[in-house]
């Protein structure tokens, strides 16, 4: 499900479940994690490219996996640490968002460094037409991202962006036919300024409280909506 292979100066992390629009079950998480907490050799590529295979990005999670869940609350904090093993990565992560991105998908991306749509991409969390929302990490990097305003308007209405509004709220960065060329374009600068910028940039001290909370919260809203989860995910 989780392919991973160095292109030139890029390492390209693919998420591979075309057939499910790349929808991540607890198992792919634990991979994904450990495809971005593997240690760097002095060799590996300053920057990771993230994409999904075959017409989108990554539906979130996988609907089966969900209704199915015994202990939500460990199944928000596995996907928790795997999204937070995307923004702690040490690599520069260029997300390239092409088609859907729902949900954990639009967690994914928030993790990285960089997003970037093309212009068939779209984005929105649904969670809320479950009694759900996203708890990868999503109620933490969504205001910082978009600020709070347009944060709280984009979760709480469900609504989908396409590219342009994705733009303009601050969700992506940049609207491009080729996402890669980004990588690319990123991967030329000098390897440890790159570094030093992440570092710097990325230097906060605070959200593991307000995910702890985020994951209970989950696992409440799970427990008493299970049943409508299970009818939605038999649609």
């Amino acid at each position: 499900m989780i392919r991973t292979r160095t292109d030139g100066d890029v390492r390209v992390v693919t998420l591979d479940r075309p057939e499910a629009r790349n929808a991540l079950r607890p198992a792919d998480l634990t991979v994904l994690r450990e495809a971005f907490e593997a240690p760097a050799d002095g060799d590996a590529p300053p920057v990771t490219y993230l994409r999904g295979a075959g017409d989108a990005f990554c539906a979130g999670a996988d609907l089966d996996a969900v209704a199915a869940l015994d202990d939500p609350d460990a199944f928000a904090r596995r996907g928790q640490r795997a999204v937070a093993a995307v923004e702690e990565s040490p690599s520069i992560v260029v997300c390239g968002v092409d088609g859907p991105a729902r949900g954990g998908g639009v967690e994914l991306a928030l993790a990285a460094d960089v997003r970037v749509a093309t212009p068939r991409a779209t984005l929105g969390e649904p969670g809320v037409s479950l009694g759900l929302f996203g708890a990868w990490g999503g109620t933490v990097r969504l205001p910082r991202v978009m600020g709070e305003g347009e944060a709280l308007d984009f979760a709480l209405s469900g609504r989908v962006l396409d590219a342009e509004a994705a733009l303009r709220t601050g969700l992506v960065s940049r609207v491009v036919d080729d996402p890669r060329s980004v990588a690319d374009e990123i991967a030329a600068g000098e390897a440890d300024a790159l570094a030093a910028i992440k570092r710097r940039i990325r230097d906060r001290r605070e959200g593991e409280a307000q995910e702890r909370a985020e994951a209970a919260a989950f696992a409440e809203l799970h427990d008493a909506h299970a049943e409508d989860i299970a009818r939605r995910r038999d649609r």
